[in-house]
């Protein structure tokens, strides 16, 4: 019941479970709900206002019933109350340029000028007119009775998207807060339905923005929310406080709120080896308030390229599910924010054995209930790059040069693929004749991430130097092979080999298993080397050279020539 009695001065309690006081102002904004920008994960941001009354629509000095009030177009909204909440001084909308006297039959007594207080204070806390701010005062003459409803839209407020989380605000006022303290429930109406939008009432006694001359005042938003589907809501305010001792308050500013959470994704490392595992995480904020939102869901759908590990699913969204489909390439999580929580985060291991850049944009996200869409993350897996070449001969006399003959080349790329090439029959001038000449040149990816990069040659009928050097068929295999282990690609392994068919140098036979860099000395001609092997770049690599004659004239002369590497991508690009 309303009084004279002493004002009890207090400090704001620091913190309230399930009540949230908003900074004036804060909850300002009006219209249809959109979507909080992505791109700030662990942030809240504010939620949208879908509907506000202010209890202003043609008011002036007169106190106006709460049903004979309706409110600003378009929604020319009219609400209605339980009988106990609009009399015993109670259901007014009142501001403090009323006159001085209450209305006939209003039954307030001595406390008319504590109803017109709570009007001013709540406008100076919202930064209006503290004179003509108008709010719906209860100064309880008589007990209510619990939960009973203070207000009730009647005419439903249309929504501009479904699958949204909505939820309440209001500036509160209260006196008298050493008696009992007004509760104030929110419900949200789907139809005849009426859904909680809280877990505690409001009580606005309990840690106030301010205290304006001994009246309470602050913004407090309900801890909880409803994750709504259909196309139109009503609003219940239910004042779960039976006693009339005390339980004298006003509200103003009662404002529906669109407070769906944000969903924001990214990779970590974004970019990293073919192989290499990376942690794509899906973000989900909350909304300033933070209420409660219970039930959100959305798939993923990974782009084709990316590999998910299936048993890497995790979460701490409440009582959240995550799973990976592997075979699918998709996400799906279902998840909660507890009243209070900022976020809570799902997270999937994912890795690719093709180099690239993978993007993940909104359009991955299937099926969004009750989250935001996010905007674009990507990551980059970096592929050893291919080098793969041959020729069947060439010759450097210069100025002359002939060849390479035959090339094939596979090279400076991370992609897969092949090149062959054969002849007939060539000619090396002067210094001599070969038959067919055969090279290819490939770069393979396994299933298993295995990278192969590989290259081949062979010439037949060699003749040279007028008969000095013979063979049927000298050719030559070259290859750099890099297995894939958990942390991403491991090290090249390089390997050559020599084939030597009835090869003669000077009429004497050559064996056909001649060791690596074998040299034979060719007496006022020149030297020639079989089965040259050399090292590429530092090891990632292998060229093998069936033959290499340099002659004393500064001829030189190559035979089935072939190289295999893997390189990183920041290895210079070998001349094909």
């Amino acid at each position: 019941m309303g009084s004279t009695r002493a004002r009890w001065g207090r400090r704001a309690v620091t913190a309230l479970l399930g009540v949230t006081v908003l900074a004036a102002g804060s909850l300002v904004a009006s219209g249809s709900a959109a979507a909080n920008a992505p791109g700030r994960p662990g942030t809240p941001s504010a939620p949208t206002t879908v509907f506000t009354e202010d209890f202003e629509n043609g008011q002036g000095p007169a106190v106006t019933s709460l049903p004979d009030y309706t409110g600003a177009a378009p929604a020319a909204e009219t609400y209605t109350a339980d009988p106990a909440w609009l009399t015993a001084c109670n259901g007014l909308l009142v501001s403090q340029q009323a006159p001085a006297a209450p209305p006939a039959g209003v039954y307030c007594g001595s406390y008319w000028a504590q109803n017109k207080q709570m009007a001013s204070a709540l406008g100076t806390w919202s930064g209006g007119d503290a004179a003509t701010n108008h709010s719906l005062t209860a100064y309880t003459s008589a007990d209510p009775g619990a939960g009973r409803t203070e207000l009730e839209t009647v005419q439903p407020i249309p929504l501009s998207a479904d699958h949204r989380f909505l939820t309440f605000s209001v500036d509160a006022a209260a006196q008298n807060c050493f008696a009992s303290h007004p509760l104030l429930a929110f419900y949200l109406l789907d139809g005849g339905t009426a859904r909680a939008a809280f877990s505690s009432p409001i009580d606005p006694c309990q840690n106030p923005g301010a205290v304006i001359g001994g009246t309470s005042v602050g913004t407090y938003a309900s801890n909880g929310s409803v994750l709504f589907t259909g196309d139109s809501a009503g609003i219940r305010l239910v004042n779960e406080q039976a006693s009339g001792g005390g339980n004298d308050g006003a509200i103003d500013n009662v404002r529906l709120l669109d407070a769906t959470p944000q969903l924001d994704q990214g990779f970590a490392p974004a970019q990293l080896p073919v192989g290499a595992p990376s942690t794509l995480t899906f973000t989900v904020t909350n909304t300033s308030e933070l209420a409660a939102k219970d039930g959100w869901s959305f798939n993923a759908q990974l782009p084709a390229g990316l590999r998910l590990a299936d048993d890497s699913a995790t979460t701490d969204c409440g009582t959240a599910t995550a799973t990976a489909d592997a075979g699918h390439g998709t996400v799906t999580v279902h998840g909660d924010l507890a009243a209070g929580q900022q976020d809570c985060t799902a997270t999937v291991r994912v890795t690719s054995i093709n180099g690239g850049t993978y993007q993940v944009c909104a359009s991955a996200i299937s099926d969004p209930v009750g989250v935001d869409l996010p905007g674009c993350t990507s990551v980059t897996f970096t592929a050893p790059v291919f080098d793969a070449r041959s020729n069947g001969a060439r010759l450097t006399a210069p100025p002359l040069t002939i060849g390479p003959l035959v090339p094939s080349a596979h090279t400076c790329t991370s992609l897969p693929g092949d090149d062959r090439h054969s002849v007939i029959s060539a000619a090396l001038g002067s210094v001599g004749t070969l038959g067919v000449l055969t090279t290819d040149a490939s770069g393979a990816v396994d299933t298993d991430g295995a990278r192969t990069a590989a290259a081949h040659a062979k010439a037949t009928g060699l003749n040279l130097l007028s008969g000095l050097i013979t063979a049927d068929v000298v050719g030559t295999s070259a290859q750099a092979r890099q297995a894939l282990t958990d942390t991403g690609p491991g090290t090249v392994t390089a390997t050559g080999s020599t084939t030597l068919t009835n090869l003669r140098v000077a009429g004497a036979a050559v064996a056909a298993n001649a060791a690596p860099n074998t040299t034979i000395a060719l007496p006022l001609v020149g030297s020639l080397v079989i089965n040259q092997q050399t090292s590429v770049a530092g090891g990632k690599g292998i060229t093998v050279t069936a033959l290499s004659l340099t002659l004393l004239t500064g001829v030189h002369v190559t035979v089935a020539q072939s190289t295999a590497a893997l390189l990183l991508s920041t290895d210079p690009c070998p001349a094909t």
